[in-house]
C-alpha cells in the first residue's frame, strides 16, 4: 500500500507533532506500507494537494494533518469549514480514503493535547491506525 502524508506549516510546532505520530504508526507496519511526505502552506490547502495526489494515482490513501486555532474573528470558522467540506468532497468524488488529521482548537493547550508525542492518543497515529484498517478493509 501507498500513503501520502499532506501536513500544514501553518502552527508547524503541532503539525510536526501530528506528522511524529503518523509515522510512528506507519514505521511499526512497514512491511505493509510506503509513503511520501507533502508540505503545504496551511490548513486551507490541504484538499487541494489531495485532490492532485490523487489525481495522479500516487497513493491508495492521504493523511492530511493541520492544526486550526480559533482566534478573534471569523476566520477560524471559514478555515475549519472549508477543509472539512473539502477533504470529504476529495474523497467521495474520487473514492479515495482521505484520513482526517485536522485539529480544530480553541486553545494551543489543547492541540498539544491532542498531539501528545508517544502517544496512541495522538491524531496522527489515529489517522494512519485508521487508514491502514480501512485499505485492509476494501
Amino acid at each position: 500500500m501507498k500513503i501520502t502524508i499532506i501536513a500544514a506549516e501553518f502552527n508547524k510546532d503541532i503539525t510536526d507533532r501530528l506528522l511524529d505520530g503518523a509515522i510512528t504508526y506507519l514505521n511499526e507496519h512497514k512491511k505493509e506500507v510506503t509513503w511520501d511526505i507533502v508540505h503545504v502552506p496551511g490548513a486551507f490547502e490541504l484538499p487541494y494537494m489531495a485532490q492532485r495526489v490523487i489525481a495522479e494515482k500516487k497513493s491508495d490513501g492521504v493523511i492530511a494533518l493541520g492544526c486550526v486555532l480559533k482566534g478573534e474573528t471569523d476566520h477560524y470558522q471559514a478555515v475549519c469549514d472549508g477543509v472539512t467540506y473539502g477533504l470529504q468532497k476529495v474523497a467521495i468524488e474520487n473514492r479515495v480514503p482521505v484520513m482526517f488529521g485536522v485539529l480544530m482548537c480553541n486553545s494551543k493547550d489543547l492541540a498539544l493535547a491532542r498531539s501528545a508525542l508517544g502517544s496512541r492518543n495522538n491524531k496522527g497515529y489515529e489517522c494512519a491506525e485508521g487508514l491502514l484498517a480501512l485499505l485492509k478493509a476494501l
